[in-house]
């Protein structure tokens, strides 16, 4: 079977805490023969941390599908044209997005647009060495999907604009305002199915794992989808089988169920 794990708030929490159970229901999977795979909204340049790679993964799937690995191969990597990179950032600009362009090996980030933001500080403190700036480096990024803060712009206006390009995935509550832009005919469920026909594998012999709504296209390809325990409606109702929370050992307990540890 091939499994596929989201980062956060599956993997691990807000303080990239991952439990022992989980780290050894990994490795057991693993060793009774099953792929275990990240699967990932976050372009591979915020995919460093070394205590989530020492879990032992066979592969990648980063970029919300747009770029994949398999056995420290990259077999995908889907970037955004500099054409429509170009016109996508001068939309972004004329319209008042705050963005964060993602890549394989650097995010692009005008830190200035982003004073006091937790997420970048975040970022900035993980990765700081990755991290280029937009202006510096007008027309020769290399990204696969982009962020955007779009408080105080006219997002429906840029939306509009780039919906040739991108579908989008909108946060949009009292304290976050933000967009995932996405290349079109690219998604987590894109990036299972990819895979599955990598080692002709039926799509009904894969596991996913996931707790927000950017996970319904993983969820929904998967033949068996687990919602995490702090899941919110939304993701229980599409998935087979909600666990228990992440750190009251929710993986482990789901992989004992369906019997692959």
């Amino acid at each position: 079977m091939l499994i596929f794990f989201d980062i956060d708030g599956t993997l691990w929490d807000y303080r990239n805490y991952i439990p022992k159970s989980t780290e050894d229901a990994i490795k057991r999977a693993r060793a009774n023969g099953h792929k275990c795979f990240i699967n990932t909204g976050r372009a591979r340049a915020y995919v460093r941390s070394e205590k989530l790679l020492s879990l032992g993964f066979d592969g990648i799937v980063s970029a919300c599908g747009c770029m994949i690995e398999y056995d420290g191969r990259v077999i995908l990597n889907h970037l955004v044209s500099r054409e429509d990179a170009l016109r996508t950032m001068e939309s972004i600009r004329r319209n008042g997005l705050k963005p964060i362009l993602e890549g394989p090996e650097h995010l692009y980030i005008d830190t200035g647009d982003f004073k006091g933001n937790m997420y970048v500080e975040k970022v900035m403190r993980e990765i700081g060495h990755s991290v280029l700036g937009i202006t510096d480096n007008w027309g020769s990024w290399r990204m696969n999907k982009l962020s955007c803060d779009f408080r105080d712009s006219d997002s429906e206006r840029c939306f509009g604009e780039l919906s040739d390009i991108y579908t989008y995935m909108v946060l949009d509550d009292h304290d976050e305002k933000v967009v995932e832009m996405v290349p079109k005919g690219y998604d987590k469920g894109t990036g299972i199915l990819a895979l599955c026909d990598l080692f002709n594998k039926d799509p009904k012999d894969t596991m996913a794992f996931g707790d927000s709504v950017n996970d319904r296209e993983m969820l929904e390809v998967a033949g068996i989808s687990v919602a995490m325990g702090r899941s919110d409606d939304k993701v229980r109702e599409i998935c087979d089988h909600t666990t228990d929370l992440l750190e009251r050992d929710g993986i482990s307990k789901a992989m004992e169920k369906y019997g692959i540890i």
